[in-house]
């Protein structure tokens, strides 16, 4: 199986089955006992709704693990979820950010290892398996370029010959975004949000590039003068401008990879454009942005959420043929 552990959403790829789930990578503790109560979907909904016993945790921050015990429960609840027989365990390659540190990486294979997965966990980094899972020709002789916005982190990566020739990876993602929202509506209006708010808002309202058409919507939060629920009005024109800092962290690490790619890695670039994946690419108007800024032609993967979970899924089904794209522990 194939583990694409994200620092929002964590997806499974079993061989043969394709992806059989995908869920937010958040889990519900009881605080008296350290037992998990809700893994996945329920729990994500418990996040800013819990009473004091109870405590809703993302293990995952900025695409690290940051809580190594809750962590290692999440994926055992997922393993055992999708791979039923108690006996055997599983083959398991799990994506990793690029510019991860060792000792990041050892409590990655770690985690994986105590959570029941056959030794040695193999890791892929996340911009190969997202180039993989958008279809790209990564054993030939041409440059690709991935973009790949994440939860915790934006990878961006050039590939060819099966190897990453330069990367980028920056801890700024879709929750750097979320995270702008709160603080640019706390600042203006006074307001604050939860964090799910401020998510349902980038997706209902965020752009990185003027609208044809501006919209509008009322949003809801606690009045900080008063500590009153309040509603206001907000745009799309704000809501850009809330997002334009970590927006143009991500454009600017597009521009820094492309500036040390070799030039006949470039030409090949600028003939197959940019691909664009993971949740950030859904992004309204982002890829108009980073043409406008690059000149490159850009292009949004199929189903973007998913590059990185086919991709290090087809590492399982041809694990011979893509073999080499993988670190295993006894390699290091």
């Amino acid at each position: 199986m194939a583990v694409d552990l994200g620092t929002a959403n964590t997806l499974v790829y079993v061989r043969g089955k394709g992806i059989v789930l995908d869920e937010p990578s958040v889990v519900a503790i009881n605080t008296k006992d350290g037992r998990p109560l809700a893994v996945g979907v329920e729990a994500k909904r418990m996040i800013g709704r819990t009473p004091s016993n109870i405590q809703a945790i993302r293990p995952l921050k900025d695409g690290v693990i940051a809580d190594f015990e809750i962590c290692e429960k999440m994926l055992r609840y997922f393993i055992h979820k999708v791979h039923q027989s108690k006996f055997s365990k599983p083959r398991m390659i799990i994506c990793v950010p690029s510019g991860i540190t060792g000792v990041e990486q050892r409590a990655v294979q770690e985690a994986a290892e105590y959570a029941g997965a056959r030794k040695p966990a193999y890791i892929i980094e996340e911009p190969m398996a997202a180039a993989i899972g958008a279809g790209l020709p990564i054993h030939e002789p041409t440059g690709n370029m991935v973009v790949d916005i994440g939860g915790g982190t934006t990878e961006v990566a050039v590939i060819s010959l099966g190897g990453i020739v330069t990367s980028r990876s920056i801890r700024i993602g879709g929750d750097e975004l979320d995270e702008a929202i709160i603080s640019f509506v706390k600042k203006e209006y006074n307001l604050a949000l939860g964090e799910r708010t401020a998510e349902e808002i980038k997706m209902a309202l965020g752009s990185a590039f003027p609208l044809e058409e501006e919209l509008q919507a009322e949003i809801r939060g606690r009045d900080l003068i008063t500590g009153l629920p309040k509603t206001i009005l907000i745009s799309t024109q704000e809501i850009r401008k809330a997002i334009e800092e970590p927006i143009a962290a991500i454009v600017d690490a597009v521009k820094v990879t492309l500036d040390a790619t070799p030039p006949e890695l470039s030409a090949d670039i600028m003939e197959q454009g940019i691909v664009l994946t993971g949740g950030g690419a859904m992004l309204t108007g982002l890829e108009r942005r980073i043409q406008s800024e690059t000149g490159m032609p850009i292009v949004v993967a199929k189903n973007p959420l998913q590059c990185v979970a086919i991709g290090s899924g087809q590492c399982l089904e041809e694990f011979d043929a893509l073999k080499q794209v993988l670190i295993s522990a006894s390699s290091r």
